[in-house]
C-alpha cells in the first residue's frame, strides 16, 4: 500500500503573508516526516507563496477547485494549467461546499477530474452523504451514485492516478466526527465499487482519505483503521502546530 495522505484544505482563510507565516511555524515540526505525503492546499491567490516555502522540503501544494476549460472567457475561474504553472502538485476536486453552494455536480466533477488529470495534477475527488441520507439509511446508495457519475467516467489509465476523499458532510465544521468504524464502513463501500469498475488491483492501490472535523485527538484511531489511507483536514490544517500533530499521529 502506498503512504497515506495527510492533507489541509485551508477553504478561504489566509493571505500571502498569512502562508508563508505558516510555514515558518510548520517546517521544523515536520522536517523529519517520512510515513506519510503532506499536501497543503491554500486559497488561490496563496498558491506561489506556498509553492516557495515548500520548496525543498517533503510537503506539496494543492488547489481547491478548478475550472475544466484549459483557457477562455469565463470570469473568475482558474484552470488546471494555470494551477500547474504555479508549482502546485494537487486540487480538491468535488468538496461538499462546492456542491453546496456552487452547483457542483456529479457530471462537473467529473469534467473537474479530468482537466486536473491532463494538468499534470493529482485530483482529491471528494464524496460523502448529508446527514438526512445517513439517517434514512441512504449513505451505501448516495456514495454509489458519486462513484458511478464522478469518477466511473475515467479510464483505468485516469483512475490510478486520483485519491479519493470521503467526506460525510454531517461531520464537515460541526465538531461531529464519523467514528472509525462508521468511517471505515464507508471507505469499504467506495473500494468495493472502485473494484467492480476498475479490478482488485487498482482498487488495492487506491487511496481514500477521510475528511470531517478531523483534530489532532482522534487523527491516530482514524488512521488505526486499514481501510482509512489518509486524511482531508479543514480547521485544524490552519494552525501549524495542530496540523503537524495530526500529520505525525504515529508518534
Amino acid at each position: 500500500m502506498h503512504k497515506p495522505v495527510m492533507a489541509g484544505n485551508w477553504k478561504m482563510y489566509k493571505t500571502p503573508a498569512d502562508t508563508v507565516a505558516f510555514f515558518e511555524a510548520f517546517r521544523p515540526l515536520v522536517a523529519a516526516t517520512r510515513h506519510c505525503e503532506i499536501v497543503i492546499c491554500p486559497p488561490f491567490l496563496d498558491l506561489p507563496a506556498a509553492v516557495e516555502s515548500a520548496r525543498g522540503t517533503n510537503m506539496q501544494i494543492g488547489a481547491q477547485t478548478l475550472y475544466w476549460a484549459k483557457e477562455g472567457a469565463f470570469t473568475g475561474e482558474v484552470s488546471g494549467p494555470m494551477i500547474r504553472s504555479t508549482g502546485a502538485t494537487h486540487v480538491i476536486v468535488g468538496h461538499s461546499e462546492r456542491r453546496q453552494y456552487f452547483g457542483e455536480t456529479d457530471a462537473t466533477v467529473l469534467k473537474r477530474t479530468i482537466a486536473a488529470l491532463e494538468a499534470g495534477l493529482t485530483p482529491i475527488v471528494c464524496v460523502g452523504e448529508h446527514l438526512a441520507q445517513r439517517e434514512s439509511g441512504q449513505t451505501e446508495s448516495v456514495l454509489c451514485e458519486q462513484c458511478l457519475h464522478g469518477i466511473s467516467g475515467l479510464d483505468a489509465q485516469q483512475f490510478a492516478k486520483i485519491l479519493i476523499a470521503y467526506e460525510p458532510v454531517w461531520a464537515i465544521g460541526t465538531g461531529k466526527t464519523a467514528t472509525p468504524e462508521i468511517a471505515a464502513e464507508a471507505h469499504s463501500i467506495i473500494r468495493r465499487e472502485m473494484r467492480r469498475k476498475y479490478g482488485d488491483q487498482a482498487a488495492g492501490n487506491l487511496r481514500v482519505l477521510y475528511g470531517g472535523s478531523v483534530k489532532p485527538d482522534n487523527a491516530k484511531n482514524l488512521m488505526a483503521q486499514g481501510e482509512i489511507n489518509g486524511v482531508l483536514v479543514g480547521g485544524a490544517s490552519l494552525d501549524a502546530a495542530s496540523f503537524a500533530k495530526i500529520v505525525n499521529y504515529q508518534s
